[in-house]
């Protein structure tokens, strides 16, 4: 079976009154392209399977799973299935355009770019409950990390397939997608893309999601820094705690030695605490550089990635 030229992959969950109008827009927008539509259910317990089959045409196929994983394993088992050059993601509640779709893969392959992200421009969401939420992390996201974007948290997304297949998303880390492709060193760039207000069932979103994302960028962040070197970060927490203790430990030796009682006394258990952290600290650091060696030699993977190889003639 030959390879599209791109493969749509849409998440879903409990979306069955947007399905026939999802369907029909991307149907319209990439009539004139090669592609194929990876329509990924996550557990719906509605109609959403029904209205999908009831729809579908013979480029769509549909994943359906036997309960709720949540956004990033839907994610990641649409892209695992996709046999497209190019795979663009979007979200199953037609707030994001299937239209911009073919503008986003043209310019990524006219301009060379593994990724192409959407940038929600006039977005249409709950100022309180969506968009106040969505800035702040967008603000954390971007200042700590140095991914710099606009949006986060637009899932209409066109990345060449090997960058997409490689992104290795579990957990909750489809927030943290521009994250990934910058650590992998994918060229990516933004355009401005329509959105529209929901207008048939509810947001999966809150507040709530806001104290999630901070969670998981302290997980990013040890990745991103940390990953194949975590000695240098337990390694150096745990030998000043260990230092401070020793020192805090001498001091208390001096006053012991000079006739004073230090039984009791709060720094003598600082001291004892700090001591036995570090201890601690060092030697989580020589595990996590273990468990990273077995990582990369018993999957015989490389710590780099080699993007060409050129070949003098």
């Amino acid at each position: 079976m030959s390879k599209p030229q791109l493969s749509i992959v849409v998440t879903v969950y409990n979306e069955e009154d947007n399905i026939q109008p999802l369907l029909k827009a991307i149907y319209s927008a990439l009539d004139n392209y090669d592609y194929e539509l990876i329509l990924v259910d996550d557990g719906s317990y509605d109609e959403t399977v029904a209205e999908t089959k009831k729809y579908a045409n013979g480029r769509t196929r549909v994943l359906i799973f036997n309960k709720n994983y949540g956004q990033t394993t839907a994610l990641a088992a649409g892209i695992d299935h996709a046999r497209g050059e190019y795979i663009a993601t979007m979200d199953g509640d037609l707030q994001n355009d299937p239209s911009d779709i073919p503008m986003m893969l043209e310019k990524a392959i006219k301009e060379d770019w593994d990724v192409v992200a959407g940038v929600r421009a006039n977005r249409q969401d709950g100022f309180v409950l969506r968009k106040i939420p969505s800035k702040l992390a967008n603000w954390i996201i971007r200042s700590t990390t140095k991914a710099n974007l606009k949006d986060y948290g637009c899932s209409l997304r066109v990345y060449r397939a090997n960058v997409a297949q490689d992104m290795g998303l579990y957990g909750e880390l489809h927030r943290f997608i521009p994250v990934l492709i910058k650590q992998e060193g994918a060229r990516m760039t933004e355009v401005d893309v329509k959105h529209h207000p929901r207008i048939h069932g509810t947001s999966k979103y809150g507040l709530n999601r806001t104290f999630k994302v901070i969670a998981d960028l302290i997980l990013m962040l040890f990745f991103q820094k940390y990953f194949q070197r975590p000695i240098h970060l337990f390694g150096t927490i745990g030998l000043l705690s260990f230092f401070i203790g020793v020192i805090i430990n001498i001091y208390m030796l001096i006053l012991k030695i000079s006739g004073e009682d230090i039984w009791g006394r709060p720094i003598l258990l600082a001291g004892v605490i700090f001591l036995l952290g570090g201890v601690q600290l060092i030697t989580t650091g020589i595990v996590a550089e273990i468990i990273v060696r077995t990582y990369f030699e018993s999957q015989n993977k490389k710590t780099y990635k080699v993007k060409d190889v050129y070949r003098g003639e």
